[in-house]
């Protein structure tokens, strides 16, 4: 009756449930809903960070492989990056130190993110502040954003490989639209 043990009558459910509030299912937290902003349901928010794991174990190679795609569909871009702008060609891309230096802070702040997901105001106003920083770069259009969505999609299936399931082709869509509009509305509009 008044037994905190004893909030379900089926034992089995509570037997069920780990310390997070998961069930071992993966049914997400049973005690916290989603916040609305966030466009994932509790199960593919759950199947999104068991899957970001394995870009974790691989972080700089994704960011590596994200950048030099980038650059094989817009060669364009390249001339906003004045430490590697002169590498020209796939290999001399995936051997350059200062490229796989930015790409591992970028992807740091996508594993901050996606580590982020339960506090949705701090993942935006997170967000919002790269964008911001990216209108001192000279040349930079809000479009480039939206660059690299395609980008990142093409890395994260090269490095997830069989474990990229159609599933989790439509998570990662949903999430790195979601992260790259927020980082294009701080980069055009001030939030503070």
């Amino acid at each position: 009756m008044g037994c905190p043990l004893s909030k379900s009558g089926n034992d089995s459910d509570n037997q069920n449930q780990s310390k997070t509030g998961e069930n071992k299912n993966g049914e997400g937290a049973v005690n916290k809903p989603l916040d609305p902003r966030l466009p994932l349901n509790v199960r593919q928010k759950f199947n999104l960070s068991k899957s970001w794991k394995g870009i974790a174990r691989e972080m700089d190679m994704t960011g590596v492989l994200m950048f030099v795609k980038l650059f094989e569909d817009n060669a364009e871009l390249l001339k906003l990056f004045t430490s590697f702008q002169e590498l020209k060609t796939k290999q001399s891309q995936m051997e350059s130190m200062e490229l796989q230096e930015h790409a591992s802070k970028v992807m740091g702040n996508l594993d901050e993110m996606i580590s982020s997901l339960d506090n949705m105001d701090y993942f935006i106003t997170h967000l919002h502040s790269v964008g911001k920083l990216h209108r001192k770069l000279p040349d930079f259009k809000k479009e480039y954003f939206f660059k690299m969505e395609k980008a990142f999609l093409e890395a994260v299936k090269e490095v997830l490989q069989d474990r990229y399931t159609e599933n989790m082709e439509n998570i990662y869509n949903i999430i790195i639209k979601l992260i790259l509009q927020t980082v294009a509305e701080g980069y055009e509009n001030d939030y503070d």
